[in-house]
């Protein structure tokens, strides 16, 4: 039979049917007896075709009209689309390394971005961790022997040099690129079936087991779903699925080829070297562990290794070169799988190191330590150990310090200096001269009741005070605290959860005027939730004394005539759990009369519509709640002190009177104990030369802040100072005489009263 003689119909016969591939999934048992059937005409036609190549003598005559008339067929199949300017392909020629695939694991497919297919390359002779390799597209590119080559919106398919034509070509639909399943994987080589009870179509690759399902966006390997960028579908009895579907289950890698419009797919049966090692971060000195993953894309067994450069132990810093290759069971090597391993010096542990100014002191005397302590990163932690400010006793002292890097490596130096026998200060007058400002100092308080009391005068500056501190212990929700307040208001809240369950805790406001209200918050010190009742108190303090600073905390409120919202939010940013504690200071103003309600509540409630059902919860006979008249107390002292042992006595209710109130919710008189929520601005117009000024609770352990000429200072540094017999610095005056402003408020959780001691500071030895 001579190919002149074949009519155009006939090889379009031919090329739909010898070189078409079955269907992968029929819709009913027709469709796939017409499939067999098809299946069957194109072995015929093809046992025909080749006997009657074989007799014809003019080969090559006869081949170039084989191409003419297959390209015939192939425009007909395609619908005689010409491949245009404007065709959805993709936007450059380049193409990035993609990484190797470990088919044991059968990895995610990758996506196709634009309009066309995601480019990869054309093959890979030695994979490195650094390496990228461009495809070539130049229009004479030579193609290899183990690459399938897949044409834009074509059918025809070339393969070992041999044109082969697909049922369907390929399209792309929303961005994604669909190929006929069976036509790509019969070309591939593995095994393809359909199952007609779970309408399937099987795809075998040794020991992996991948299943497609038509208008599935997802298909399983191994019974594990993985999903596609798009979803299969069926046209003309054929079965079509995104490109990359295919190519990440298989492991084919592929590139595309923008000029030549087309996507060339390595079909390479290498085995695959891979390997990475532990720890991820090597050190020299240290033992390197591989771990090793290769496979064969025809799942033949890997029966043999070769590594160059490895070892175990690497001595040295520095960047050492590592290549693994496996040999399959057919006796085929793999590419290089190549990383270059980074080995860097192992941790140094820190340098620690200190001086001191001076190598002998006398009894008494200020020593001064300079950490020099160095590491190759940073330090994180220091120890000192022995490193007094003085010594009192004579003879050698021994001072350690240890440091550790964060690397947990740490190292301890160590210095003797003398202590003589001659005395420079005593311990007591040593303490008043040196210890830092914040931080206490034992003495023997029983002295300070001796000393004169500083006679002050004070006048009230007018505003409402609000104290909720009973119950402190809340045993369910309710009403805390409700009264109305205008201008100036103080909020104290101090309160303890004992429900059961996990609250929060709200200030409502609300204006039951005729006009409109502005409410102005100023200063707020909010602290908790948390388990310790002195640490709430000191933060609350701390933060309430800062806004004063900053200004940070200003914020203005519009409520309208009869309108409700919450305040002092910072108070309900977290929930109270069981035998928790809140603290909070705040400043308010209105220009009207406002109704507050402190309320605790379930952490799920709705509390605008909560508080017009809840209780009010009385009072637990122990501590203190009430409305107060006059919460700013000014004392200015204009006589010269501390040129003697004098003490200014706060909140012990003699020298100091609790301002008197109202508990509204019962209708009676409250006395303010403590003048808990009480600001204190005292100012001393002429504090003597070379005067100590310090802090002694005298009514238990204390913990809180104070402001001195502006100046935040912790009561104490170490958490708290104790009743009677410590102090804590807060100023020093010079050689002059000065001016001196503190400004206090009583922390909730500590003990009333306080004393402000001055005492004169000894005479500076030279």
């Amino acid at each position: 039979m001579n190919f002149k003689k074949l009519s155009i119909l006939t090889v379009f016969a031919v090329s739909q049917v010898l070189m078409a591939f079955p269907v992968s999934a029929q819709s009913d048992t027709a469709e796939v007896q017409q499939g067999q059937a098809l299946d069957q005409q194109a072995a015929s036609v093809q046992e025909t075709l080749s006997q009657d190549v074989k007799n014809d003598e003019s080969t090559s005559h006869t081949n170039n009209e084989v191409k003419q008339d297959t390209e015939a067929a192939e425009r007909s199949v395609s619908g005689a689309q010409d491949i245009s300017d404007e065709a959805e392909l993709p936007d450059d020629s380049q193409s990035d390394e993609s990484s190797e695939k470990d088919q044991a694991s059968l990895p995610e497919e990758d996506s196709i971005e634009s309009d066309a297919v995601e480019q990869q390359p054309v093959s890979q002779q030695t994979v490195q961790e650094t390496s990228s390799v461009k495809a070539n597209t130049a229009a004479n590119t030579a193609v290899s022997a183990s690459q399938l080559i897949l044409f834009y919106n074509s059918s025809k398919m070339i393969q070992d040099g041999v044109t082969y034509y697909a049922p369907q070509p390929m399209v792309v639909k929303s961005g994604v690129s669909y190929v006929p399943i069976r036509a790509l994987v019969d070309r591939v080589g593995y095994k393809v079936s359909y199952n007609y009870s779970t309408k399937e179509t099987l795809i075998i690759q040794g020991s992996n087991e991948l299943r497609f399902k038509t208008n599935s966006s997802s298909y399983t390997v191994n019974g594990v779903s993985k999903s596609m960028k798009g979803a299969s579908y069926q046209t003309n009895n054929t079965f079509m699925v995104p490109l990359t579907s295919i190519t990440q289950a298989l492991g084919i890698t592929y590139s595309v080829d923008n000029i030549n419009k087309r996507i060339i797919l390595n079909l390479s049966s290498k085995p695959v070297a891979k390997f990475s090692i532990q720890p991820s971060k090597v050190y020299a000195g240290d033992q390197v562990t591989y771990v090793t993953a290769p496979y064969s894309p025809k799942g033949l067994a890997i029966i043999n290794e070769r590594w160059e450069g490895r070892q175990d132990v690497f001595e040295s810093e520095g960047n050492y070169t590592v290549s693994y290759y496996v040999q399959d069971s057919s006796g085929t090597w793999s590419d290089a799988y190549t990383v270059t391993i980074n080995v860097e010096r192992p941790n140094q542990p820190p340098i620690p190191m200190f001086t001191t100014d001076k190598e002998e002191y006398k009894m008494g005397e200020l020593i001064t330590y300079k950490d020099e302590s160095t590491d190759d990163e940073y330090i994180v932690d220091t120890q000192w150990d022995n490193n007094a400010a003085a010594f009192f006793t004579p003879g050698p002292k021994t001072i350690r310090l240890t440091v550790t890097d964060n690397k947990g490596a740490s190292r301890t130096y160590e210095k003797t200096i003398i202590i003589t026998n001659e005395t420079l200060y005593t311990l007591n007058e040593f303490n008043r001269l040196f210890t830092p400002v914040g931080e206490e100092f034992a003495f023997d308080g029983s002295i300070v009741p001796t000393w004169d009391k500083v006679s002050y005068t004070y006048t009230d500056q007018p505003g409402t005070l609000i104290r909720s501190n009973s119950p402190e212990t809340v045993t369910r929700e309710g009403i805390l605290y409700q009264d109305r307040a205008v201008g100036n208001t103080r909020f104290l809240l101090h309160h303890l959860n004992n429900t059961g369950k996990k609250v929060k805790m709200y200030v409502v406001a609300t204006n039951n005027n005729s006009a409109t209200a502005t409410l102005r918050t100023e200063n707020l010190g909010f602290a908790g939730p948390t388990n310790i009742a002195q640490a709430a108190g000191k933060k609350a303090v701390q933060r309430y004394f800062e806004t004063m600073q900053d200004g940070s905390k200003w914020s203005t409120t519009q409520l309208k005539p009869g309108e409700s919202k919450l305040i002092l939010t910072d108070l309900s940013m977290s929930s109270l759990g069981q035998s928790q504690i809140i603290s909070l200071y705040s400043d308010v103003y209105s220009n009207y009369p406002i109704d507050y309600k402190v309320i605790m509540i379930d952490e799920k409630l709705d509390p605008l519509s909560a508080v017009k059902k809840l209780p009010v919860l009385d009072r637990d006979g122990v501590h203190n709640r009430g409305t107060y008249d006059n919460p700013t107390r000014i004392i200015k002292y204009s006589e010269t002190i501390g040129e003697k042992s004098q003490r200014l006595v706060i909140g012990d209710n003699k020298d100091d009177p609790n301002v008197a109130g109202v508990d509204p919710m019962v209708g009676v008189t409250a006395s303010n104990s403590g003048n808990f929520g009480v600001l204190y601005k005292i100012t001393l117009d002429s504090v003597a030369p070379n005067t100590l000024i310090s802090f002694n609770p005298r009514g238990g352990t204390y913990s809180g802040y104070a402001m001195v000429n502006g100046m935040l200072i912790p009561l104490a540094k170490s958490g708290g100072v104790s009743a009677p017999n410590e102090q804590v610095v807060l100023y020093r005056t010079g050689s002059y005489e000065q001016k001196v402003e503190i400004w206090f408020t009583a922390a909730p959780a500590s003990s009333l009263p306080i004393n402000l001691l001055f005492t004169a500071l000894p005479q500076v030895e030279e």
